[in-house]
């Protein structure tokens, strides 16, 4: 900033403003996060200029993108929407949000190793109570930096499943689920229970997903190698929908929660069989940040996610 008079000028809604056009690098998806018009947008943008001495958005190709002075100011700006949220947020427990009016643009990042239909029933649910938002599901893979971008903001929720969520987020748990392995109906460890030892399970050829974090095993071959165990992957794929189909075509064996395995038992020609090698429980979770923790809008949209989990999970 200039001299001490510019504090004058600047008010919280340029800091909003600033920071939701930084994120969508886009006036107009920016106006639409925001509620209001492109010209408006355009108007605030140009103080904002004045105000930093930087253009802060400028064409490249067919987009826009931030110069280096926006990006270094998009932590501090979000320092200071947190810390405005923490003051002025006693209005938005949850009391301050319609849905049935609401016109929001909800992201949610989810890993597709979940329940196969926990996203159709929550998109089902979403547009049943706020007919008017708009929601993006995005791929949670291990080149999407979810941490970063929930602090960004760039995204409000993320759904996954790790064995130790990280400390600096909000953590809610959603359903714990046990370990098996779905396998072709003709597999040998579905014809005959007692060839299925450990030993043959981890020479057995398998197919997993990608990591969620780059250069990481994932949950089920970290827990492997923590008791010096590896198994015989030959196939990874970033399409886990699609792995059952894979596994009824072959004798790939596929190791995740029994509850995603029990979707496809009756429609393809595959089964479920305990893993031969113990496991704990695979534990999902919601993670959000600060930023939204006391959004009326983020806590109901987590509401939404807990409940259709809820209702999805099936007893022991």
């Amino acid at each position: 900033m200039t001299d001490a008079n510019s504090f004058d000028k600047i008010e919280l809604s340029l800091v909003r403003l600033f920071h939701t056009v930084i994120t969508e690098r886009s006036i107009s998806r920016a106006a639409l996060r925001l509620q209001t018009t492109q010209p408006a947008v355009s108007a605030k943008l140009k103080r904002l200029r004045a105000l930093t001495g930087d253009p802060l958005l400028v064409r490249a190709g067919h987009g826009m993108v931030p110069t280096p002075a926006a990006l270094a100011l998009m932590e501090p700006a979000a320092e200071i929407l947190r810390s405005a949220q923490v003051m002025f947020g006693s209005r938005s427990r949850g009391l301050d949000f319609d849905p049935a009016a609401s016109t929001l643009h909800f992201r949610v990042a989810a890993s597709d190793w979940l329940d196969p239909m926990v996203l159709p029933e929550l998109v089902g649910r979403i547009k049943a109570q706020a007919p008017r938002v708009t929601l993006e599901i995005l791929p949670l893979t291990g080149e999407y930096d979810y941490r970063l971008h929930l602090s960004r903001a760039d995204v409000d929720l993320v759904v996954g499943n790790w064995l130790k969520p990280p400390g600096e987020l909000h953590i809610g748990q959603l359903f714990t689920d046990d370990v098996a392995c779905l396998v072709a109906a003709d597999h040998p460890a579905a014809r005959n229970p007692h060839w299925w030892t450990a030993e043959r399970y981890l020479e057995s050829e398998h197919i997993a997903p990608r990591p969620l974090h780059a250069g990481a095993p994932g949950v089920i071959d970290e827990h492997l190698a923590s008791r010096g165990m590896a198994r015989h992957i030959t196939v990874r794929t970033p399409h886990f929908g699609l792995a059952p189909l894979m596994v009824a075509r072959s004798h790939l064996v596929l190791t995740t929660g029994r509850q995603f395995c029990s979707r496809y038992v009756d429609t393809l020609p595959v089964c479920i069989v305990p893993c031969p090698v113990r496991f704990p429980a695979l534990t999902y979770y919601q993670l959000w940040h600060e930023l939204s923790h006391h959004s009326g809008a983020g806590r109901w949209l987590r509401t939404q996610v807990r409940d259709v989990i809820r209702a999805l999970a099936k007893p022991e």
